[in-house]
């Protein structure tokens, strides 16, 4: 995991259902925590492209609902800016699921995947089928 050189907005509060976009069987999921992240005492966390969340599963196969798992958010809807002077937005939030080194359980992401998630987790970026 490497450092993110864009300044991203956390536009994603614990509790915000999100859809995951890969085939491992979850739909929707809610984000419990955000690792690594730092606030202020009874703030809740929040999350933007590129964090690792701990996320719970509300919607997907049997097997996978009601499992705590961790995700890494790979697009959202709030603006962000690139050094380049590029705004960047996406049509909708989500998230694919990855183990505890970043590397993705799914073999297929539906839809693009932003240039900083892909930049931080490398693994991501290669099953990645449209890097934007």
């Amino acid at each position: 995991m490497r450092g993110i050189r864009s300044n991203i907005p956390r536009a994603l509060n614990s509790g915000a259902r999100i859809d995951c976009v890969d085939n491992t069987g979850a739909r929707v999921v809610e984000i419990i925590s955000v690792k690594g992240y730092r606030g202020v005492k009874n703030r809740h966390p929040k999350g933007g492209i590129g964090d690792m969340c701990v996320v719970s599963v509300k919607k997907g196969t049997p097997e996978m609902r009601k499992q705590i798992i961790l995700a890494v958010i790979v697009r959202q809807k709030q603006e962000f800016r690139r050094p380049d002077g590029l705004r960047v937005s996406f049509e909708d939030n989500a998230v694919v699921i990855v183990d505890k080194d970043g590397v993705p359980k799914g073999t297929d992401f539906k839809g693009p995947v932003a240039r900083e998630a892909a930049e931080r987790y490398p693994k991501i970026g290669t099953t990645a089928s449209i890097v934007a």
